[in-house]
């Protein structure tokens, strides 16, 4: 008799895709067969955060669907709701650990069946969006100013210009 495939389900906004995003993702991979990712749809980002994702939906949707870890890709309209969990025949929920004292219903769901897991991972040091959207801020100036130079040096070094 073949074996029940395992599936995982991890879900995020994934705004500004960084490293942490990817190691949550690799080892949701690593805990079973398949890999079912929830992608926050912009409203839902905006009602739990109270602002925007920076990248569409659409965008943030099929970067995640590309990756090789990542079996299939599902909008999220609601945080962990039992009714998609059930729908893609869950077995385990990872989740970071800054969820582990806060109440999600599919969470509370999953940990009272049988046979079904919920696995909290650590962030990964020193990443979030939250930081990378604060550098960005805080190198707003050096950034305008590197791009006008850069821009500036373009228009200097077009061969037609040489011409004139």
């Amino acid at each position: 008799m073949e074996r029940k495939k395992i599936r995982v389900f991890t879900s995020g906004s994934f705004d500004l895709f960084h490293i942490g995003h990817l190691n949550i993702l690799e080892r949701s991979a690593a805990l079973g067969d398949e890999l079912i990712v929830g992608v926050s749809t912009d409203e839902l980002i905006q009602h739990y955060k109270g602002m925007p994702p920076i990248i569409p939906f659409e965008q943030r949707f099929r970067i995640i669907s590309s990756l090789k870890c990542v079996t299939k890709a599902v909008k999220q309209v609601k945080l962990t709701e039992v009714a998609q969990l059930q729908r893609e025949d869950i077995d385990i929920v990872t989740i970071g650990d800054d969820w582990i004292n806060k109440y999600l219903e599919g969470l509370e769901w999953m940990k009272q069946q049988p046979g079904k897991e919920v696995v909290y991972f650590p962030y990964t040091p020193d990443v979030s969006t939250t930081g990378i959207k604060k550098k960005i801020i805080e190198s707003t100036s050096e950034i305008i100013r590197a791009a006008l130079q850069r821009e500036a040096e373009l228009d200097c070094n077009w061969p037609e210009d040489q011409k004139k």
